[in-house]
């Protein structure tokens, strides 16, 4: 399912044109938490022209809006380094 889950999460981030994307799978460092049961845990690198400009609250608000409906059924955490090229 983490494969899955990282393919949905690449195939929606495309959007924002990245030049590097890295996602990490930390869903170990949780077993045993409640939320890790409805979505996984990971770890994201992303570096995008998109995000020039932009704070790191507003990278952090795009990179939700393009994940849309992905934030409340395969992720429960969700840690972002995003960074311009």
């Amino acid at each position: 399912m983490t494969a899955e889950r990282i393919k949905m999460i690449e195939d929606k981030l495309k959007a924002l044109s990245p030049d590097l994307i890295e996602i990490e799978d930390e869903g170990h460092l949780h077993v045993g938490h409640a939320g890790a049961k409805k979505g996984g845990h990971f770890r994201l690198t992303i570096s995008s022209k998109k995000f020039i400009g932009l704070s790191m609250v507003d990278r952090h608000r795009l990179i939700f809006d393009t994940l849309g409906n992905l934030m409340e059924t395969e992720i429960h955490a969700l840690s972002i380094k995003a960074s311009t090229p």
